[in-house]
């Protein structure tokens, strides 16, 4: 009787692997294992490592060493043979003695980029796989690759291998490298306190990641394009590292993070409305309908002061303009000098608890904070105010602001007379890079000589950090400088909200002589349209739409929309410098000129915008290039 069910078991397994073998090749495959000894025929292998015996997740074996072997197997590692072979009856006995007692003696395997491959013990994974079995013994031997900076896979693998040096952990796998930086410095960080486990790593594979992996497959996470460490790395993002997981929290949020994650990978969309049109469309009976809506409450997070601040205050003038504006249809409240830091989230938090429909958080600080808040709360609205990649359940909102720092660099080329001009900037991320690269073709349009200086605050809004690096650069010759602080106020600090601008040098006092322009915020008009877009149900229809395709939303709206301008001193600037500023601006609006028309090249001299094309918004949102007339400073 036992060995009939041996027999059935094989029968049943051997069914599989055919059903396997049939789909592999229907579609042009092949449906035999993948041998190593193949893959390896061009590969360049630098070092052997042996990793000793270790406990390996089955799922990551996925062919076998010999070439030989794999023809008796199918592509899933079920057999081919017939069970009267002599290979079917070594299976038949495996499988009884696994029945009976299990499997225990360790396999042989050969790991190569994270994957297994078999040397010894084909037959063991087989059966083990048949009954589902999770992990297996095994002696394994790392075969390491050349690097190669053109093989992605490789890039990630050497990544990987940074992330196993420091932790130990095979048992996560996450498919971009900077992932795995990410989650690094969230463990180095982690610190669990007293566990049964010698090391923290692995009690928080035991005590988090475990019974993490085990909730996002209940719920569906293996059928998404992403792996289970790219799906904690946003959890942790959010939540940060427990020492144990909450189980019933997770299992709450799964649901809405896993909704984030369709739009994770390396082909989410991202829709980049580039003009306010499409939101602004309505109709004389959604209007009517939107006079029936109740009162909308709308709530504003600042990090600063709104008397000190530029920036909050800038925001602060589009509160008070659409409290005016909409009169008794929304009420509005702020809460300003919210901590930079994760307690963000409780200020945030309480506007929901308080019932606000929706909640615009005027930081990228407080992406993170705003985000969690989002899921928890996915029947408010969320606005970050940032120029980074949006979710599903918050959308960014940023401008162009490229065009008017292009703008203010055709003033900077125009007026400078040592061909130097600084400029001072937060940090390399991609806004603050096509900025730069904005403002220097500016330059460059009416100064091929000049050369732009940028030196990095690191910080956000520092006045001593920033006077400082201005005067390093005004030593290094810059006579005009861009986002040098004001030192002292003017009309237009308070009429737009403006904190720093671009000025020439007194060459004698090393101090502004004359501030001449800057980009300015009309955060009134961009909240006036989302706003109104939500009171008439055309934003609902949107980003419904969007969801619907996963999609994710994204308003970066220019100086033809009117959220974003340059203001610059009639006074100061020459007319005819001024006539070029007035022009360039309408052909920027009218779409007749863009400040990324190629040719353009970078710092290398590599063409990176071809003669008669255009940079594409997704290009420019992920721009980490400089182009030929801009030097960093160290």
């Amino acid at each position: 009787m036992f060995e009939g069910n041996v027999t059935e078991y094989y029968t049943d397994a051997r069914i599989k692997g055919r059903k396997e073998y049939n789909r592999l090749k229907a579609r042009g495959l092949s449906g035999h294992l993948t041998s190593l000894d193949g893959l390896l025929k061009d590969i360049e292998i630098v070092a052997t490592v042996d990793l000793g015996i270790q406990e390996i997740p089955l799922k990551k074996v996925v062919g076998t060493y010999f070439n030989s072997r794999r023809m008796i197997f199918s592509k899933n590692f079920m057999p081919l043979e017939s069970v009267n072979s002599e290979f079917g009856s070594k299976w038949c006995n495996l499988c009884a003695a696994h029945v009976k007692e299990g499997i225990r003696d360790p396999i042989k395997v050969y790991e190569y980029l994270n994957y297994y491959y078999v040397m010894e013990g084909n037959k063991r994974v087989s059966v083990l796989k048949y009954f589902d079995a999770v992990k297996v013994m095994a002696q394994v031997y790392r075969l390491v690759p050349k690097y190669d900076e053109q093989d992605e896979d490789v890039k990630l693998y050497y990544s990987f291998l940074e992330f196993y040096k420091e932790t130990g952990l095979i048992e996560v796998w996450l498919s971009k490298a900077t992932r795995y930086f990410r989650l690094l410095k969230y463990l180095r960080a982690y610190e669990p306190g007293y566990s049964y486990y010698e090391s923290k790593y692995s009690h928080f594979l035991h005590y988090v990641y475990e019974p993490f992996r085990r909730i996002y497959k209940q719920m569906g996470g293996d059928q998404l394009n992403v792996t289970t460490g790219d799906a904690f790395v946003l959890y942790a993002k959010l939540y940060e590292i427990p020492r144990e997981l909450d189980e019933e929290g997770a299992e709450k949020v799964m649901p809405l993070l896993i909704r984030e994650l369709q739009n994770y990978g390396e082909d989410e969309e991202i829709d980049i409305h580039t003009t306010s049109d499409n939101i602004e469309k309505t109709s004389f009976f959604s209007s009517l309908t939107a006079l029936m809506h109740k009162k909308i409450r709308v709530g504003f997070v600042y990090a600063r002061d709104v008397e000190k601040s530029g920036w909050t205050y800038s925001h602060e003038l589009g509160r008070q303009y659409i409290e005016a504006h909409f009169n008794d249809q929304i009420e509005t409240e702020y809460i300003d000098n919210v901590p930079e830091d994760k307690s963000a989230y409780n200020a945030i938090s309480e506007f929901a608890k308080q019932g606000y429909d929706i909640i615009f958080t005027t930081s990228e600080i407080y992406r993170r904070a705003t985000l969690r808040c989002a899921l928890e709360n996915p029947h408010i609205k969320f606005f970050n105010c940032s120029g980074n990649r949006p979710y599903v359940h918050m959308t960014n909102y940023f401008g162009r602001t490229y065009e008017p720092r292009f703008l203010t660099g055709l003033i900077a080329g125009a007026m400078t007379k040592s061909n130097i001009i600084g400029y001072t900037a937060t940090e390399p991320n991609p806004e603050v890079i096509s900025c730069i690269n904005a403002f220097a073709m500016g330059v460059k349009m009416v100064n091929p000589f000049a050369k732009l200086l940028v030196v990095w605050t690191g910080e956000w809004n520092n006045p001593k950090v920033s006077t400082d690096l201005s005067e390093k650069l005004i030593e290094r010759g810059a006579d005009i400088v861009s986002n040098k602080n004001i030192i002292v106020p003017r009309d237009v600090t308070w009429e737009y909200g403006v904190y720093s601008m671009l000025c020439n040098i007194d060459p004698e006092t090393k101090q502004p002589e004359k501030y001449l322009a800057s980009p300015i915020w009309l955060w009134g008009t961009f909240y006036e349209k989302i706003i109104a877009s939500i009171l008439n149900g055309t934003y609902q229809k949107v980003t419904s739409q969007m969801s619907d395709e996963g999609r994710l939303v994204n308003f970066w709206w220019g100086i033809a929309s009117g959220v974003i301008d340059i203001y610059y001193s009639k006074k100061h600037v020459p007319a005819e410098t001024a006539k070029l500023i007035d022009l360039m601006k309408k052909m920027i609006m009218s779409d007749q000129y863009h400040p990324f028309s190629g040719p353009i090249y970078d710092q290398n001299g590599n063409l990176r915008v071809e003669e008669n094309t255009i940079l594409s918004p997704e290009a420019i949102l992920e721009m980490d290039w400089y182009v030929d007339n801009v030097q960093i400073i160290l």
